[in-house]
């Protein structure tokens, strides 16, 4: 389905560049340094001790030691925050009245949430987004970012668009990204990315982020072409890979640089095809690692 259940507005023309140009943006693969190990386990200790020998003088115990803290992981991105955004919540079927209620996204009223879609056989938006966003969320972290989501499956529904929103606000995150997968017709194909249209009033005031949000979603797009091998959409964006909407209050009342993307059509049969498959899930979210970090570094 569309975000929040509703059907946008006819797709503006955004003439940013051709589809073959979207493989050339910002190319640069970020380097993942991985971590691991585990301390070794100390062995008992023994002491042999002599039936005469001459008791000792007691020694002063030694201070407990202080329980020490993992290592934070380092690398190119460290001292960013990124905010991932997995669209809707396995949960939020069993909590229709919660999440029909209305909420304020600065052109007007929306639902705090929707179910999401799913594709022919059941798998759902929810299950991919999550699994995808914790992907997403290991690459950035193993390249040193301090990571957020806005739920990890740890809540019973929602959260509410606009909290999702006032997440990246209050983490005063440098990029946020809301993973999706769309609800479209069988033969509409591909991916997009939805970028904020300047939209003021209502609490909401996109200015200061329309900018750096097209420069976030077009290295976005160029990676995940370049990484994953899916052309951008077919049927919104005019072959761009990109979207412009003024509709969705998860971009039109957030502070900081943020996009959604739609990573393929759940109900058509080849793009359920690749968002089922494992192993394409994580070029998917090695293709948005990739942009991200590629807008970070810049």
């Amino acid at each position: 389905m569309r975000h929040e259940d509703f059907p946008p507005p006819t797709p503006r023309r955004v003439p940013v560049f051709a589809a073959a140009a979207l493989a050339g943006v910002c190319l640069t693969a970020a380097g993942c340094a991985g971590d691991g190990g585990q301390d070794p386990k100390a062995g008992p200790e023994s002491a042999s001790r002599s039936a005469v020998s001459t008791p000792s003088a007691p020694q002063p115990s030694a201070p407990a030691a202080p329980p020490s803290a993992s290592p934070e992981r380092r690398g190119p991105l460290t001292g960013r925050t990124v905010v991932i955004d997995p669209g809707h919540n396995p949960g939020n079927r069993d909590h229709t009245r919660e999440i029909n209620s209305q909420v304020a996204i600065g052109t007007g009223h929306k639902e705090c949430d929707t179910t999401g879609t799913a594709t022919d056989a059941g798998y759902a938006e929810a299950e991919f987004t999550l699994d995808v966003s914790r992907r997403l969320r290991t690459l950035l972290e193993d390249q040193g970012a301090k990571v957020v989501l806005t739920q990890d499956g740890d809540r019973p529904y929602g959260p509410c668009v606009d909290e999702r929103a006032r997440i990246g606000n209050k983490e005063r995150a440098d990029a946020v990204v809301s993973v999706h997968a769309d609800g479209s017709a069988t033969g509409n194909r591909g991916f997009h990315v939805i970028l904020p249209a300047a939209v003021n009033g209502d609490g909401a005031d996109t200015a200061k982020i329309v900018a750096p949000s097209r420069d976030l979603g077009e290295r976005i797009a160029g990676n995940f072409v370049r990484v994953t091998g899916s052309a951008p959409s077919n049927y919104i964006g005019d072959n761009t890979g990109l979207d412009t909407r003024d509709d969705l209050g998860g971009l039109n009342l957030s502070t900081v640089p943020k996009v959604f993307i739609e990573c393929g059509n759940m109900r058509d049969p080849n793009d359920a095809a690749l968002l089922t498959s494992s192993g394409w899930r994580q070029k998917a979210a090695l293709g948005i690692a990739e942009g991200v970090g590629s807008y970070l570094k810049r």
